[in-house]
Formats: structure tokens, sequence, C-alpha cells
């Protein structure tokens, strides 16, 4: 084969050039210290290093920003709960001094009035929010527990479930000492005689909510429904009808009640049951007694129902108009968060697995009966002072009458003051419990939470050690290579610059 000048300047470009690339592509590789710039480069390289770059954006998504909001969620909310146990444990603390049978009146009101402060802050510990989403709400994060002011317009028609573990004995007390009346029957010169205080024990259920002042309605549906499994696992149901009057209308009627019968107490909030209504719910250890009642108007720091009933929301314009109903179903509302791969986390605690209206309830009765004690106690004062102050033999012969039912309206009050605290003891202890559970149930939920944590942190690691391997050259290796080529083309330079320096007529003569 004939090589000729043309030829040979040609191979010179073409090595010149290919050693030119080599130059670039290694002084490429040291400014970035990456194995390749393009794609073509080595595709075996891009497509591993595409996929691990996906992975390494995926646990980045998890490691860094899903786990630490999971994490800031939880921590708020065991804080929460953390305060919540101190309150209830301080709420006990007092309920065991209380049932204390040495403390006079002042010392029992001193207690109740602690026991109001922390029933407050314990209900404001639930409107707990973190970034502005209240924790407890389950979805409806936007809304706060409780009422934060009083609202007089909104309706609730809710449904309230209970079990035959929720019938309880309550007294109830008649024939009350009126100082009005001793003094009218005293100056009468009445001989009439006197009756003296009744105390009556009934059956009840309790309600979440009762009608605190006027501005309240509380009304029933005509049944309470109850449902049951006989010994072979069959379901069975029934009801009982409802007739709704008010506790001071009962106590004149003298607490009346006729053995199938279920009254509604609108006022406080109670469903009194015959003795043969609770004595059947017993037997068949009922599992679900229902109610559903009205309310409308609610005060500052009551609990919103739609977070523990199914209930009818209807709102009224201060026009008095009302808007259209909403509805809502009581369901288990988990916010999820995906923590790792094929791996979510519950950073939730919802209200109604933690607390409800009952604590605010207990305080509420504990602070009637201790006012009712202190009330009978004060009759007793003024009765003896009217006596103090009169000679009038037949006078002081009524005065010690009235003196006689005013000292067993306090013995009643004592005793029902002692044992509602007593009550109260272990009522707290099943509340302290409760949020004990809960406080657990977040820690082992923070423990998973940290071992995902960890596990991302490594594989993290992983992956960006692979993505280096797959991707980086090291600089000392790339020097080498660099000047390897360096020469290369230098020596090509060179051995190019001496192709023509002589022609076939340099040796012709």
């Amino acid at each position: 084969m004939r090589i000729t000048n043309n030829i040979i300047v040609k191979n010179s470009k073409y090595n010149i050039n290919n050693n030119k690339v080599s130059v670039d592509k290694y002084n490429t590789q040291m400014s970035t210290q990456k194995k390749i710039a393009r794609a073509s480069e080595d595709p075996v390289v891009a497509i591993r290093s595409l996929r691990l770059a996906d992975s390494l954006s995926e646990v980045n998504q998890y490691y860094e920003k899903n786990i630490p909001d999971a994490e800031s969620w939880m921590s708020v909310t065991e804080t929460a709960l953390s305060n919540m146990k101190d309150i209830l444990t301080d709420m006990y603390r007092q309920c065991v001094n209380g049932a204390t049978d040495t403390l006079t009146a002042d010392d029992r009101e001193a207690i109740v009035t602690s026991l109001q402060a922390l029933s407050e802050q314990f209900y404001a510990e639930g409107n707990t929010d973190y970034a502005g989403r209240t924790v407890f709400t389950g979805y409806k994060t936007n809304q706060d527990l409780t009422f934060t002011e009083d609202d007089s317009n909104d309706i609730y028609e809710l449904t309230e479930v209970f079990s035959y573990t929720d019938i309880e004995a309550q007294q109830y007390f008649g024939n009350e000492v009126s100082i009005s009346d001793v003094t009218t029957d005293v100056a009468n010169g009445s001989t009439a005689t006197i009756a003296m205080p009744t105390s009556d024990t009934f059956q009840r259920i309790r309600l979440s909510y009762g009608a605190y002042n006027d501005d309240q309605l509380l009304t029933t549906s005509s049944a309470l429904t109850y449902k049951y499994l006989d010994a072979s696992g069959n379901e069975y149901s029934g009801s009982y009808a409802v007739t709704s009057t008010t506790r001071e209308e009962w106590e004149a009627n003298g607490y009346t009640l006729a053995d199938g019968a279920v009254l509604f107490l609108a006022d406080t909030g109670e469903l009194i049951l015959g003795s043969d209504v609770s004595d059947t719910m017993n037997q068949v250890e009922a599992y679900d007694i229902s109610i559903t009642y009205t309310k409308k108007g609610f005060e500052q720091g009551e609990l919103r129902p739609e977070n523990y009933f199914d209930c009818t929301k209807t709102e009224v314009t201060p026009e008095g108009e009302e808007l259209a109903p909403i509805t809502y179903t009581l369901e288990d509302q988990d916010i999820n968060y995906t923590v790792a791969s094929n791996q979510t986390i519950t950073v939730n605690t919802q209200a109604h697995d933690v607390f409800d209206a009952s604590v605010a309830r207990d305080i509420e009765e504990l602070a009637e009966a201790v006012n009712k004690a202190q009330a009978a106690s004060d009759k007793i004062t003024q009765i003896e002072q009217m006596i103090a102050q009169t000679t009038d033999e037949d006078e002081i012969s009524r005065l010690n009458s009235w003196l006689e039912a005013a000292h067993k309206e306090s013995d009643y009050y004592e005793d029902y003051v002692q044992s509602k605290f007593s009550s109260a003891v272990g009522d707290f202890t099943d509340y302290l419990a409760s949020v004990n559970l809960a406080v657990t149930d977040c820690g082992s939920r923070s423990q998973r939470l940290e071992l995902t944590k960890t596990r991302m942190n490594a594989q993290q690691e992983t992956i960006e050690e692979l993505k280096s391997q797959n991707e980086d050259r090291d600089i000392s290796d790339i020097i080498i290579d660099y000047t390897a080529a360096y020469n290369a083309y230098t020596a090509s330079l060179t051995a190019a610059s001496k192709i023509n320096q002589q022609s076939l007529l340099d040796y012709i003569r």
C-alpha cells in the first residue's frame, strides 16, 4: 500500500485529536471527580447512577423530612400527655386528701377550687397543637378540641353510647331546710310536723353534658335502647320509653319513679333508671346502651361532641337562621406518616382514647356536694343564733325541731361529700391509667420511630457510598491518567511536526 504525505498528515491529525479528547476527558474528571460527564460515555454507570440517585432521594425524604416531622408531632403529643398525667396525679392526691374525714368545710372548699383550676388546665392541654395543627382531634386538625368561648347558637343532636358498667348508684336529697321557711314557721307559731330531710338512692347513667345555664337546652328522644348477647351469642335488643323532666321537678314530686320507667333530667344530663330497667341491663350485661339527645349552647372549655360521638351539628346565625346540618360519624382517624419504604407509623393520639367529659363532670358534682354541705352547716349556725336570740320557750322548741332537721341534712351531706371524694379517688385512678396507657403507647411508637431513623441513617450512608463508588474517581488516579494522556498528546504533536521536514525532492540531485 502506498503511503502518501496526505495520508500521513490525515492520520497524524486523527491521532492528535484522539489524544486531545483523552486530555479533555481527564481534565473534566479532574474538575468534577466524576467518572462520566455524559451517559454515552458509560451507559452502565449512568443507569446505576440514576437508580441510586432515586433511592437516595427517597431515603432523604424519609430521613430528613418525614421522620423529623413525625418526631416533632409525637414529641408535642407526649409532652401534652405527660402534663395531663401530672395534672391527674395532682387531682388524685387532692381527692385522697378530700376523703379524709377530719377536714373542715373550708379545707374541702379549697380542695374543690384547686380541682376546678386543674380541670380547666387538663382540658386546655387537649387543645395542644403542632405547627398550627391540633394533635388530639384526628383529621380535624384545624379545630380545637374544646370550645374556646361560650357558644349559645350551635345545636348538636348526638347519640351517646354506654354499657351496663356505666350504670352507677347516686344519692338525691329532699326536704332540705330553708331558713326563710324556719323564720316564717316560727313567726306563725306553727305546730305542724316538720318534714325531715330525706335521702334516696337511684341507679343512673350520667351523660357527658348537662344544661348549666338558661341559655342552654337539653332535650332527648323518646327511647333508651340497649343490645346484649345471650349465652349462645345471639344478639337481642330492647328499649324503654323516656320521660323528660328536671331534677327540681322530680324532687318536687317526691322522687317518684316507677320500676320500668326512665327519667331524663334535662338540666343535669342524667338518665334515672327504674329498678327493673337497671336490673335487666345488669343481668343481660348490655354492651350497647344508647340515647339520642339534643344540646343547644356550650360553655367555654366544654368538649366538642364531634370528637366523641355520632352527631349532627346545626349552626345558627346571629339572625337566627339555621344553616344546613353537618353530620359527623365517630371513627378512628389515624394520621399516618410514611417513614420508610412500605412502612408507616401513626403519629397522633385521639382524644376519645385518652379522656372525656367525665373528669369535668366529677369535679362539678364534687363542687356541688361541698357547697351543699357548707350550706347545710351554715343553716345549723343560723338556727343556733336564732335560738340564742329568743327566750320564748315555744319558739325555742320549734327552732330545736328545725335544728334537728338541719343536723340531719348536714349529716346526709357530710356522708355524701365523703363518699363522693372516696369515689373520685377510684375514678381518677382510672383516668390516670388511661393517660398512662396513652403515654406508654406514644412512647413505644417513638421508640419504633427512633429505630427506623437509625436504619434510614445507615441506609442513607450506604447508598451515598455506593453512589460515590459508582460515579466518583480518586483524584490521584485521575492525575496519573491525565499526565499519561497529556504526554501522549504532546508526543503526537512532536511527531507530527517532523513529518514534513523532508520530502522526496531532498534526495533528487
